[in-house]
């Protein structure tokens, strides 16, 4: 469509943190919103809901190390590692305070950012998340997802963009770093959920990968927290719901 933008293929710009480059988008302007993508995406997973976001938000999207156009860190992928990452952004871009919104890996990464920067994150946006291997309702589709074979047959296309833009080129590198990550038993002490005492939006979508339980599980241990699930949908809230999700993040942000 002529004069569409092109979400995570813009101009944007480069931060230096530790060691690596990472790009990020901005648009809009007021409070910072901070977009954390979900695993084998980028700033475009965000594509459908950045526009009215960005009326009233000044956005600020980035590719997690490893992704998109973000080179991969020297160091193996954590979600401790990506929290510092964004922690580190914050800091270079001199944010006073911002909000966050995580989506799957993103929100995980969220969840530990919130905990590890109060002085920053005043408001906690998270979908999809989990912090437990086992809160997967099937933990074969995310063995499927970390399997080179089965990625090279099933998502040709993944394989073919990420050896076209990523800086690193290392698809399997990723993915072997991943499956590691997705499978720790535990991610994280549910300590670190209760600690985090800033107003929390859990979104679930009716039909996600992660079980209900699970949700409600962070939601009991984060005490301002409300938990929302969205009807019919799965963990693609954002593909599937751009309009409801996006009318619950700004009434939520208010």
């Amino acid at each position: 469509m002529s004069g569409q933008v092109e979400y995570g293929s813009n101009n944007g710009k480069y931060l230096q943190i530790q060691g690596t480059k990472i790009y990020y988008e901005e648009y809009g302007s007021g409070t910072p919103l901070l977009l954390l993508h979900g695993g084998f995406g980028n700033i475009a997973d965000y594509s459908s809901i950045i526009p009215e976001l960005a009326k009233k938000h000044r956005i600020i999207a980035a590719d997690a190390p490893g992704l998109g156009k973000s080179e991969y860190p020297k160091q193996k992928l954590s979600y401790q590692l990506l929290a510092n990452y964004q922690s580190e952004l914050i800091d270079q871009l001199k944010l006073d305070s911002l909000y966050v919104l995580g989506w799957s890996d993103g929100a995980v990464t969220g969840l530990l950012l919130a905990k590890k920067r109060p002085d920053k994150v005043k408001k906690l946006i998270v979908s999809g998340a989990n912090y437990k291997a086992n809160a997967a309702k099937d933990t074969n589709m995310l063995m499927n997802w970390s399997d080179p074979n089965w990625i090279e047959k099933n998502w040709p296309k993944w394989v073919e963009n990420y050896k076209k833009n990523a800086p690193s080129k290392d698809w399997k590198r990723y993915l072997t770093e991943t499956r590691q990550m997705w499978f720790e038993e535990q991610y994280f002490p549910t300590s670190h959920l209760e600690a985090i005492k800033i107003p929390t939006l859990i979104i679930y979508g009716d039909n996600d990968m992660y079980t209900l339980e699970h949700g409600l599980e962070i939601k009991n241990a984060i005490k301002n927290s409300q938990f929302c699930v969205l009807p019919n949908c799965s963990h693609d809230v954002f593909m599937e719901k751009p309009d409801l999700i996006t009318q619950l993040i700004v009434d939520f942000l208010k």
